[in-house]
């Protein structure tokens, strides 16, 4: 056997040789035959064609990566932490890896998503903090480096904080009084007020607060973020002590003071920072007499704060908005409602437009107390007035409208506000959708699910649960699997009480096919969902991630 593989091998081996041997001759004769001496004129040798639209490839292009088909930008972001990269180069380049430009990803919208949500160390915000404004051409601006540390002060992260201030100057963004105002604020906030108040002293950050011309706005910014967070002792004690080093204070300092002494109704001791703005030589204003007038409505004194509010006008302040809100809000802490129409319809009078505040402290009052039909009117007037409320300001009016009686005040909030042109928020979305599918209203429902999704929302597992219960208890169990493999097909699995119920509905109604072929479907839908949670946690989602287009 041997043998004769060997000489097969010989065989082609010699056949091949003489092929070559054969094809080398006849070469060589073709060439014998050509002229010796060379031709006068040569033929022009063939240019190449210039081809201004070349022709297009037919292949497809080469698809993306599944990484960005599935995540958004935060979380490829904050994926790449998942796998722990050993060193600042390394880490730059996983971050570069995932297809995203430093530059546009820096929008503040993108950065306050991927440094707020998630559970990112100190030390992985910063790092990716050093990624995102190295790259970045042209460099961030304050405002948006400010998203970072106001996140680093929420979190407690302030050993970090000289970290990314160093970051911010080595790339040549100088922080600002706004950027020294949130680390004050987060400080008091985190009950490290000792700390806060030593930086008049050290100057950690490197802020120059030791200078003169910085000095007083530092201790005002200092001052405000006492006062925000009820730390009116220590401001108090702070502002006499300053009164030593005459730094030149001006009207807003002792507003602040005096405004905090009025939310806990101390009278006294705002009346003794009234003497010492005097004694300063300050003319106390119209916000200070607002103050006052809070203060004695706090403290129960309400006839003395009516009479601080007509001797405003004798004083050459008048009766401005902020006054009639000061008097207004006292009438309704004390639970007098129908003082506040009367002073509401006087300043209407008077000519005195109510401002947001007014509206929404007296429809929150109506609300409280359930006068429904009174809070519904005042909403009227706030959108007949040209007031419009804020995305945040409507989710407060509805929340509580869906907490009892039927959701009819709700749904005309809701439609007046959407017809004014207002924003309305995916919470208020959900509390309508909620509480509509709990009265059954599968008709109301649907237009609003259909509403949501024109004002670019997109539904989550809650809002597929809310439209499916809302269908099963109407009875249309049709729909309501058409909704379920809708919510299957988006990749949410709907939850087992929302499952069972529908399941029970199909069998009292002899639909046992159809819930046995839901049931398959949930089945798969369950074990992808389960495999893709447990991918996502220790991050194999990423490991795709290292191609990029």
């Amino acid at each position: 056997m041997a043998a004769r593989l060997l000489l097969l091998r010989s065989c082609s081996y010699s056949t091949s040789a003489s092929s070559a041997t054969t094809a080398e001759d006849m070469v060589i004769s073709s060439l014998r035959l050509l002229p010796s001496t060379p031709l006068t004129d040569p033929p022009t040798l063939p240019t190449r064609l210039q081809c201004n639209n070349p022709p297009p490839d037919p292949r497809p292009p080469h698809p993306p990566p599944p990484t960005i088909l599935l995540l958004s930008a935060a979380d490829r972001l904050r994926g790449v932490f998942l796998r722990k990269p050993p060193g600042r180069a390394a880490l730059h380049m996983a971050l570069s890896s995932t297809c995203l430009d430093a530059a546009a990803e820096l929008s503040p919208e993108v950065l306050a998503d991927v440094v707020n949500s998630g559970d990112l160390g100190g030390a992985a915000t910063v790092a990716f903090f050093d990624w995102a404004v190295t790259n970045s051409n042209p460099s961030p601006s304050v405002h948006t480096c400010n998203i970072v540390i106001r996140t680093l002060g929420r979190k407690k992260f302030f050993d970090f904080l000289d970290d990314a201030l160093q970051i911010m100057r080595r790339n040549r963004v100088f922080p600002d009084l706004t950027t020294l105002e949130i680390i004050m604020d987060s400080l008091v906030a985190a009950r490290h007020v000792s700390r806060a108040v030593e930086l008049l002293s050290t100057d950690q950050f490197g802020f120059g607060i030791g200078k003169a011309c910085n000095r007083k706005e530092a201790f005002t910014i200092l001052i405000s973020c006492l006062c925000r967070r009820s730390h009116v002792g220590l401001a108090s004690s702070l502002l006499q002590a300053a009164r030593k080093e005459l730094l030149g204070l001006d009207n807003h300092v002792y507003n602040d003071v005096m405004g905090c002494w009025a939310r806990f109704g101390s009278v006294d001791e705002m009346q003794e920072v009234w003497k010492r703005m005097q004694e300063d030589g300050l003319v106390p204003d119209e916000v200070s007499h607002c103050h006052l007038i809070e203060a004695l409505g706090r403290a129960g004194r309400t006839e003395d704060a009516l009479r601080v509010f007509e001797n405003m006008v004798h004083e050459r302040y008048g009766p401005t908005t902020m006054a009639y809100n000061a008097l207004i809000f006292n009438f309704i802490s004390i639970g007098d409602l129908d003082r506040c129409i009367q002073y509401y319809k006087d300043m209407l009078v008077k000519n005195c437009f109510p401002n947001i505040d007014t509206y929404c402290k007296m429809i929150k009052a109506f609300l409280k107390e359930r006068r429904v039909a009174d809070a519904l009117q005042m909403f009227e007037d706030m959108l007949a007035q040209g007031v419009l409320p804020n995305t945040g300001v409507i989710t407060s009016f509805i929340e509580p409208l869906c907490k009892f009686g039927p959701p009819h005040a709700a749904l005309m909030i809701y439609k007046k506000s959407r017809k004014a042109g207002c924003v309305i928020s995916l919470k208020a979305y959900k509390l309508l959708l909620e509480r509509l599918a709990k009265f059954g209203k599968s008709g109301i429902v649907l237009n609003i699910w259909e509403e949501m999704q024109e004002c670019g929302y997109q539904p989550d597992k809650e809002i597929y649960e809310f439209i499916v219960n809302g269908l099963c208890n109407v009875g249309k169990v049709d729909a309501a699997v058409s909704v379920v493999e809708e919510s299957l097909r988006n990749g949410f699995c709907l939850g087992r009480i929302v499952r069972s119920k529908l399941n029970n509905k199909l069998l009292e109604m002899d639909k046992v096919e159809t819930a046995y072929n839901l049931f398959k479907k949930v089945k798969d839908a369950r074990a992808l969902t389960n495999s893709r949670n447990y991918c996502r946690a220790n991050g194999w989602h990423f490991g795709a991630q290292s191609v990029c287009i």
